[in-house]
């Protein structure tokens, strides 16, 4: 399956494999987004906000530490091996929210979570990025983001309606055995991406040095671009961390049932999903920075807009403006990665930044946990919502393009 060339339509079975498991990835989180917060509420008896979403803050440290190490195993030993690594993590998920009988149980069960995503979402981005061409980078990001938000936002809905119909622990997490076994038999299918990897090495006249003190030091801090990524990524999913927490006992509080609750938790992921099938793409045309930007500003302006209207239609326009928002940086800062470092080390980079960026969830859950129980959940929305605007500032000013003009057709 698949040749030694390089661009998607070269690599179309192996690329269109890796959206389908993506799809399965994206659904592991999905099955917890509607229904985990309610459990720790109604079936462990968790008043507090900061210990209801510790479950996400184990999540977030996992995946991120994950994150800093995938890549960097995955350029030392291949793709397809960390991606197989993570799917073997992933099958004690369900089964721990199954059995659990104490909330340890499902914040551990988060951490494997976080090993899971951190192993399989971080391969099939670099695997789909091996086999584009240099201008089809957003497009390839884009399709693996938008395959993964829609398993997350179609897995929301079924868990939050399976939930409804018979109750929140255990017959949700079923589903999920079923996701892992099929998620791990279509990886054991793949191909792995070292031909391709090696093509684009060979036509880097930069160093191919691998040096993961390098790397951090880079994407961190020395490379301006590089930095304003990372601290986008990091408020994004910080912005997604208090989202994935609060907002079920934010909407419950407002007298919503749990099948609305769901609906709204399942459009957000679905616009975040949806529009990376645009978003990416156009990226590879007009360039990067306007997108992360202005969808930096759209994410803070949409959480005040869920905070400040008071109707059900209203809270799904603003889950879709978020979820737009989301949208247009999610593929283009990874892209914007791919423009910027050589192949030989963008894995490791590239880990590094989902380091920072999926740290976010912990540290979004975090604070918007302390917020929510010092002041009260409206607070905690509203504050967070100064992240993602102080974000696009940053980009706004210190970020350059990193689309080359050369590269702006195909």
């Amino acid at each position: 399956m698949g040749n030694s060339k390089v661009g998607i339509k070269e690599n179309f079975l192996p690329f269109s494999l890796l959206v389908v498991i993506n799809l399965f990835i994206g659904s592991m989180v999905g099955l917890e987004r509607t229904i985990l917060p309610l459990i720790g509420e109604e079936q462990f008896g968790i008043a507090s906000a900061s210990a209801a979403l510790s479950f996400i803050i184990s999540f977030g440290f996992s995946k991120a530490v994950i994150n800093f190490f995938a890549g960097n195993l995955a350029d030392r030993i291949g793709r397809k091996q960390v991606l197989l690594l993570g799917w073997g993590a992933g099958l004690f998920v369900p089964l721990l929210v199954i059995f659990a009988q104490s909330w340890w149980m499902i914040v551990f069960a988060n951490i494997l979570l976080g090993i899971n995503q951190g192993f399989t979402w971080s391969m099939t981005v670099n695997m789909k990025v091996d086999l584009a061409k240099p201008t089809q980078r957003g497009l390839a990001v884009g399709l693996n983001e938008f395959a993964g938000y829609i398993g997350v936002s179609l897995f929301a809905l079924v868990s939050g309606y399976a939930a409804s119909a018979y109750s929140l622990r255990p017959e949700p997490f079923y589903i999920g055995i079923v996701i892992v076994i099929i998620g791990f038999l279509l990886s054991l299918m793949v191909k792995d991406t070292e031909q391709q990897l090696q093509l684009q090495i060979q036509k880097q006249a930069e160093p191919t040095t691998n040096n993961l003190k390098m790397a951090f030091w880079q994407t961190s801090w020395k490379d301006p671009n590089l930095a304003s990524i990372s601290f986008a990524g990091l408020s994004t999913n910080l912005k997604d961390g208090m989202a994935w927490g609060l907002f079920p006992l934010f909407f419950a509080s407002k007298g919503l049932t749990v099948g609305q609750i769901a609906v709204i938790t399942a459009v957000y992921p679905a616009a975040w999903g949806f529009f990376q099938l645009f978003t990416g793409f156009l990226s590879d045309r007009v360039g990067r920075k306007y997108f992360i930007t202005s969808g930096m500003w759209l994410q803070g302006l949409s959480l005040w807009w869920i905070l400040f209207v008071h109707t059900y239609p209203l809270w799904i326009t603003g889950a879709i403006l978020l979820g737009m928002g989301t949208a247009m940086v999610y593929p283009t800062l990874i892209a914007s990665i791919s423009d910027i470092v050589p192949p030989s080390w963008r894995a490791s980079s590239t880990g590094i930044y989902r380091f920072w960026r999926d740290s976010g969830y912990a540290f979004g859950a975090l604070i918007s946990g302390i917020i929510a129980d010092v002041l009260n959940v409206h607070w905690a929305v509203g504050l967070v919502a100064l992240l993602p605007l102080m974000a696009g500032v940053l980009t706004a000013v210190q970020m350059k393009e990193t689309l080359r003009k050369t590269e702006k057709t195909f």
